[in-house]
């Protein structure tokens, strides 16, 4: 970025009468102190005196500058730069700061940021440069920034769309109710088809979508669900276009506003509340957070509990049934070998780490216990799948031990992935070096950094990744 900022003048610095009778040399290093480093260059564009005011540049060969085209010092894609500001500096055009970038010799380049202007009649220019790596590493931090937040709005904008496919896809009556106004503010197709008819629910009362006596219970629902402190949604029996309808409605907000979710459910297909043991279990197994799956031994899928569909984003049981749960679980082909052979072996899979994809292909961290259930000459398997987030995974996991056999190795292929293996064994190979390192020079760093072939940056920040010394007393 090329600017020129307001409270930046060298004018006065230039002017004869500043200057006084000083050498050459001596107003160069009056310069540099301004900067970080000065250069004065002839009317041909060679450089004939300069001087560095700052001791911490990456750039070691300075005095072969001397005597050398200005032009030569840079990289290629900024020598027209240069050529540019030659010719500005000598018509007295506008003072412009410009980005040059300088080889090292490691290889890589190094930016300084630059002003040029015209000593006088005798042609000579002085170029004043200040260290720019600040000002790209900011930069630099800031257009991650900015895309990791691009990557989010791409995220989140794709996460509503599937919820809005949900929504309407749905075979579930659905209604979104306005908590201010209490009219439908969204139905779904389901709702539309079983209350309206004509696509027109959107903008109705709430209550005037059922019959006129029951309209007063319509009301007092949202109520009792605003008022609510039970995680359970309150329900009522009301009466639309002739059909008994079981209704319930739950208190949510968004974007600092309240509304209601109500579900519609037709009375001939509820279900009584069963009050046996039995019954309450599986209706508290489909309840469970963690996503419960039996399958038979193929691994197709037998039934499920709600918690799966939630996990793998499956409106209906039904989508979910006959389906492979490879086709949902694990890694292709060694997630199945290694719970096929454990379950066959043991009868029993513990705290099994593996990623679970949704059906729009979206990968999730998960820990799956399995049980083998023997059962006539066939039987079924049983799987809990249990949500772990990243950080909860990152902060149990232990970093990895040296593989030093095949034995090693064969324990940790399957159980951990390839990419972890080689980073966290470069990670342990790469901290003992450092510590080796820093050991034979007496902790000087920047010796260390020169056996290890590195510089001093790259080791200070290994430092402070791997956590090792001190870092109140960098200027060792």
């Amino acid at each position: 970025m090329e600017h020129t900022p307001a409270n930046e003048n060298f004018g006065p610095l230039l002017q004869p009468a500043a200057l006084g009778d000083l050498e050459a040399s001596i107003a160069v290093k009056v310069l540099a102190a301004g900067g970080d480093v000065a250069i004065v260059i002839d009317r041909d564009g060679v450089i004939c005196d300069l001087a560095v005011g700052n001791s911490d540049l990456q750039l070691d060969d300075f005095e072969s500058w001397v005597n050398k085209p200005w032009s030569d010092t840079v990289t290629q894609d900024s020598r027209p730069k240069v050529e540019e500001m030659l010719r500005d500096a000598a018509s007295d055009k506008a003072i412009r700061w410009r980005e040059l970038n300088h080889p090292s010799r490691r290889g890589d380049s190094v930016a300084l940021r630059y002003v040029a202007v015209g000593t006088g009649d005798d042609g000579r220019i002085i170029a004043i440069g200040r260290d720019h790596r600040a000002a790209s590493v900011l930069q630099q931090r800031l257009l991650q920034a900015q895309q990791s937040m691009e990557r989010d709005y791409a995220r989140m904008r794709t996460s509503e769309s599937r919820y809005r496919m949900l929504f309407q896809s749905t075979s579930e009556a659905v209604l979104i109710i306005d908590g201010s106004t209490r009219r439908v503010a969204e139905a779904n197709p389901a709702a539309d088809r079983l209350i309206g008819g004509d696509g027109s629910l959107v903008g109705k009362p709430f209550s005037r979508l059922f019959a006129v006596q029951n309209q007063e219970d319509a009301a007092s629902l949202l109520s009792v669900a605003q008022a609510s402190t039970s995680r359970s949604a309150p329900q009522t029996s009301l009466t639309s276009n002739g059909r008994q309808l079981n209704v319930s409605a739950s208190l949510f907000r968004q974007d600092r506003s309240m509304h209601f979710l109500v579900r519609l459910v037709p009375a001939e297909r509820s279900e009584p509340i069963a009050v046996d043991g039995s019954h309450r279990m599986l209706a508290s197994i489909n309840l469970l957070p963690d996503g419960l799956v039996v399958t038979d031994r193929d691994l197709n899928i037998l039934t499920q509990n709600s918690a799966f569909l939630d996990l793998v984003h499956l409106p209906t049981p039904e989508q979910a049934n006959g389906e492979a749960l490879t086709r949902f679980l694990g890694r292709p082909g060694v997630d199945r070998n290694i719970l096929l052979e454990n379950l066959v072996k043991y009868g029993v899979v513990r705290n099994f780490p593996t990623v679970l994809q949704t059906q729009f292909g979206e990968l999730e961290d998960v820990e799956v216990c399995a049980v083998s259930v023997p059962e006539g000459e066939e039987g079924f398997y049983g799987f809990s799948i249990r949500r772990v987030s990243r950080r909860e995974m990152e902060r149990g996991q232990q970093p990895l031990e040296l593989v030093r056999s095949p034995a090693d190795m064969s324990e940790l292929v399957g159980r951990v992935s390839l990419k972890e293996i080689v980073r966290d064994t470069t990670d342990f190979v790469e901290r003992l070096c450092i510590e080796a390192a820093l050991d034979l020079t007496g902790n000087n760093r920047a010796s260390a950094a020169e056996i290890l072939g590195v510089s001093r940056q790259s080791l200070y920040s290994k430092l402070h990744r791997f956590g090792i010394g001190n870092f109140d007393d960098d200027a060792q």
